[in-house]
C-alpha cells in the first residue's frame, strides 16, 4: 500500500467515527421531544422504539427501514419543522410536481450551508471572488435559484437568475410538442444572452450540460463562444453529464473554460467531484457532503446490500441535518460505487443516470 493509500485509508476511519457521532447527534436532536419535528416524533410514538437509545451510529440507520418519498408529499408541511426553530423564518422547496402533488422539503439555513462548503472547493483563479454570476437554471420553488444565488453573494458577487419552468419542459416532452420545446429554449437562451450582452461583467455561470450546449451553439452562430462572453468558470449540475459529454464540451465548447460538475437535489445538497479532465478519461466522480449526507450505491433488488467497488447498483441518499432528517431514500439514479479519495475520504458515485428499474417511466427535462 503506498503512503497516500494508507493516509486516505486513515482518514476515512476518522471519517467513519466523525459520521457515527454525527448521525447520534442528530438522531437525538430529530427525536428529542423538546427540538424534533412533528413528523418523527410521531413516528416514534409509533414505532415501538426509541432511536435515541438504539441508533449509536450510521449502520444501525437500517433500522428505519427505507424511507418512502409519497410521505413528503401534501402538508401540513410544518410537520417537517423542528420544535427548536418553530420560530424561524421557513423556507419550502420543491421538487417533481409533473403528476400529481410535488414532495416539498423545508429549509431554513441548510442550503446556504451546503452551498458555502461546496465554495471552499471552487478555484478562485476560475471562479474570482467579488465576480457576478449567471444562474442558467431552473426557477421557481426550487432551491437551486436560491443556493447559486447565495452561493455568489457568499464569494461577493451578484447573481442575475433567467425565468425557467422545467415542469413546462418536461409536459412538451411528453406531449411531443418539440418545435414547442425548442421555442421555449430559445427563450430562456434569449433571455441569457441579454444578460451576458448587458455589461454587467459575468464571470461565473451555473447552468446544465443541456443548456450549456444549447448556449455555446448560439454564441457560435453569433459568432462569439463562452469564453469571449467572459466566463472563466462553469458550475454545472444533472443527470446525464456523462464522461462523453464532458470531453465533448471540454474540447469543443468551452476553450479553455474550468468546468466542475456536480450531482445534487433538494434532499442531498451537492455532491462535488475531484478534477474530471483528461487526465481522468474525464469520468465523473460524485462524493456527498458527509456528515450531512452519505451516498450509498445498493444492489437494486437487496437495497440493504452495498455493492462491491466497481460494480452497478442503485443510489441511496440519507440526508443529516438538524434542519431535515431522512433516512435511506432511494433515489431515482444508479451508478458504480468508487472507493475513497484523497479528497473525499469516504465512498462516492460514478456514472450516475437514471435508475433502469424506472427508467422508462422517467421524463428527464433541462437536466
Amino acid at each position: 500500500m503506498s503512503m497516500q493509500a494508507a493516509a486516505t485509508e486513515s482518514r476515512a476511519g476518522t471519517e467513519r467515527e466523525a459520521l457515527d457521532a454525527w448521525v447520534r447527534e442528530v438522531v437525538d436532536w430529530h427525536f428529542d421531544p423538546a427540538t424534533g419535528c412533528p413528523f418523527w416524533l410521531d413516528w416514534a410514538s409509533r414505532a415501538g422504539w426509541d432511536p435515541r437509545t438504539e441508533v449509536r451510529g450510521f449502520e444501525d440507520l437500517v433500522k428505519f427501514g427505507h424511507f418512502e418519498d409519497e410521505q413528503l408529499r401534501g402538508g401540513p408541511v410544518r410537520r417537517w419543522v423542528p420544535r427548536a426553530y418553530a420560530d424561524k423564518p421557513i423556507y419550502v422547496f420543491e421538487t417533481g410536481g409533473t403528476t400529481g402533488v410535488p414532495k416539498s422539503r423545508v429549509a431554513i439555513d441548510d442550503f446556504r450551508t451546503d452551498y458555502e462548503l461546496f465554495s471552499a472547493t471552487l478555484p478562485d483563479e476560475c471562479f474570482p471572488r467579488g465576480s457576478n454570476w449567471l444562474m442558467l437554471g431552473p426557477s421557481g420553488p426550487r432551491r437551486l435559484r436560491l443556493a447559486v444565488e447565495h452561493l455568489a453573494q457568499y464569494r461577493g458577487g451578484i447573481c442575475f437568475c433567467v425565468d425557467l419552468d422545467p415542469r413546462w419542459v418536461i409536459k412538451l416532452i411528453k406531449k411531443g410538442w418539440m418545435d414547442h420545446l425548442k421555442a421555449y429554449q430559445a427563450h430562456v437562451i434569449d433571455q441569457a444572452i441579454t444578460v451576458l450582452s448587458a455589461g454587467h461583467e459575468i464571470k461565473c455561470l451555473f447552468s446544465t450540460p443541456k443548456l450549456i450546449e444549447a448556449l455555446a451553439n448560439r454564441l457560435e452562430a453569433d459568432g462569439s463562444s463562452i469564453k469571449d462572453t467572459g466566463i472563466t468558470g462553469i458550475f454545472a449540475g444533472g443527470t446525464e453529464f456523462t464522461p462523453q459529454w464532458n470531453r465533448f464540451a471540454n474540447e469543443e465548447l468551452l476553450d479553455g473554460v474550468y468546468m466542475t460538475p456536480t450531482y445534487g437535489n433538494t434532499l442531498m445538497g451537492l455532491a462535488a467531484s475531484p478534477p474530471s479532465g483528461p487526465d481522468e478519461g474525464y469520468k465523473i466522480t460524485y462524493y456527498a457532503p458527509q456528515p450531512r449526507a452519505v451516498l450509498q450505491v445498493v444492489d437494486p433488488d437487496d437495497a440493504d446490500r452495498v455493492v462491491d467497488y466497481g460494480d452497478t447498483g442503485r443510489v441511496m441518499l440519507t440526508t443529516l441535518t438538524k434542519e431535515f432528517f431522512v433516512p435511506r431514500f432511494l433515489e431515482r439514479d444508479e451508478g458504480e460505487r468508487e472507493p475513497p479519495c484523497e479528497q473525499y475520504p469516504w465512498d462516492g458515485v460514478s456514472g450516475v443516470r437514471p435508475f433502469s428499474g424506472i427508467a422508462a417511466s422517467t421524463t428527464v427535462g433541462v437536466y
